[in-house]
């Protein structure tokens, strides 16, 4: 067995088994699909998205023994999320949650986002340019397909949700809850804009991607979500000072350069025709404040207090909506599920334990995902990788004040976007073309890559 890192990968194992090739179309599948049952958050939808990663780690694993060779990409990020998976696991089989039913669940669907994160580095780790460039235009066709019907229904009927014949408060394309479709389209407009950006000068598509790019873009502006308006200016600021900045290629600066007003025009036509009722909502930022003063920051208090009494090891993972109700200092009809802030619902739920494992997650992911960045991009992959790097750092922001990545689909999306932008080392158009590598057959003996 062979794990690398860094400059110890680079190689290409030319034979490329139809089991890994079979995994990498599940994992495609599956990401196209989650989103679609409401972002998964029906149980036999998550359920049935833990089964897929299952299968999809089983076929990896099947086409590494049958090429008699396993190669693992290995990250410093396996290292925190291990240990967090270990802590939930220790709150469960100890008793020391006050909610074992939401802690057994949380342990799932967070070991199906380690295993997506995983199976992602090890199926892109050696996968050919081409599979990247397949990688983009799909998630380029998705992001559009998705985004156009969801202002179609949303020009049809706001109230009401794709795929379902009937009203609901505040829906956006298949999604309950319009922030979380705009958390989803954080992931997708960043990496389908690094796609285009990879893509070559003369390209006579260059119009059509670039459009396919702004539908989503206009579809997030369309949501309301105030939250997704900040974490888009974010990345687009990300990606603008890089491009221009950052990048020694003269090509690309006038191209981002032009994608950028492009942005801005489309921006300004979105919210010369928008609807009263989203420009109203988008212009209440002044007013965030004052609303959230009654509303989440007093959620976020009691949060605190929460904390407070249990501050080594959280009450137990996943069991927030269980222990909250006698902290709440609101009264309310409604079931307080979540905190609106991701980052304090950890921290009320694992404890410093799990904070300063997230901590260390979240600090090695910056570390990785944008170190090198000049090799990086002088390679169409590394275009691909810092789309996804912007994408998890845009819905990172998003989750001060919600709760994205309790969204199956969208924790499902996240992972795989870590997953391609912490890749170790750089990656070059033809690994294929580089000199030998070296692997560990079953028999022990020494095989050439090359």
């Amino acid at each position: 067995m062979t794990i690398f890192s860094g400059a110890g990968r680079g190689t290409e194992i030319r034979t490329e088994t139809f089991a890994v090739s079979s995994a990498r179309i599940l994992l495609g599948l599956t990401l196209l699909a989650a989103p679609l049952p409401f972002g998964a958050v029906f149980t036999w939808a998550w359920a049935t998205l833990a089964l897929s990663t299952a299968l999809i780690l089983i076929l990896w694993a099947a086409g590494s023994l049958e090429r008699e060779s396993v190669t693992v990409g290995y990250t410093p990020l396996y290292l925190p999320l291990a240990l967090l998976l270990a802590l939930g696991f220790l709150q469960w089989s100890c008793r020391l949650t006050l909610g074992p039913i939401g802690t057994r669940e949380s342990l799932v669907k967070l070991a199906t986002d380690f295993v997506l994160f995983f199976v992602v580095v090890q199926l892109f780790a050696t996968a050919p340019i081409a599979t990247w460039r397949r990688t983009g235009m799909a998630v380029l066709a998705f992001g559009f397909a998705l985004s156009f019907l969801s202002i179609l229904q949303f020009l049809w009927n706001p109230s009401r949700i794709l795929w379902v014949d009937h009203n609901l408060e505040g829906p956006f394309g298949p999604y309950v809850d319009r922030d979380h479709y705009a958390g989803l389209m954080e992931m997708i407009i960043p990496f389908t804009a690094c796609y285009v950006l990879s893509r070559p000068r003369r390209d006579p598509r260059q119009g059509v991607l670039w459009f396919a790019v702004l539908i989503p873009v206009v579809s997030l502006l369309l949501t309301g979500s105030r939250g997704g308006l900040v974490s888009l200016l974010a990345e687009t600021t990300i990606l603008g000072w890089i491009t221009i900045r950052g990048n020694a290629l003269p090509r690309r600066r006038t191209t981002g350069a032009v994608a950028g007003l492009a942005l801005v025009a489309v921006a300004s036509l979105f919210f010369w025709l928008a609807p009263p009722v989203i420009l109203t909502k988008l212009g209440t930022f002044r007013n965030y404040a004052t609303e959230a003063r009654s509303g989440r920051v007093a959620l976020w208090k009691d949060s605190f207090r929460l904390f407070r009494d249990h501050p080594w090891l959280g009450t137990g993972m996943g069991s927030f909506a269980t222990v909250y109700p006698p902290y709440q200092s609101e009264p309310s009809e409604l079931v307080t599920e979540h905190a609106h802030n991701d980052y304090l619902e950890a921290l009320t739920e694992t404890g410093v334990a799990g904070g300063i494992l997230i901590l260390s997650a979240l600090a090695l992911f910056l570390l990785n995902a944008f170190r090198g960045l000049k090799e990086r991009l002088q390679f169409e992959a590394g275009w691909i990788q810092l789309g996804a790097a912007i994408g998890c750092l845009g819905i990172l922001i998003h989750s001060f004040v919600d709760f994205n990545l309790r969204i199956p689909a969208n924790a499902a999306w996240f992972a795989f976007c870590a997953g391609l932008a912490i890749q170790p080392g750089s990656i070059a158009p033809a690994r294929e073309e580089r000199p030998n590598q070296t692997i560990i057959g079953k028999s022990g003996s020494q095989k050439s890559g090359a």
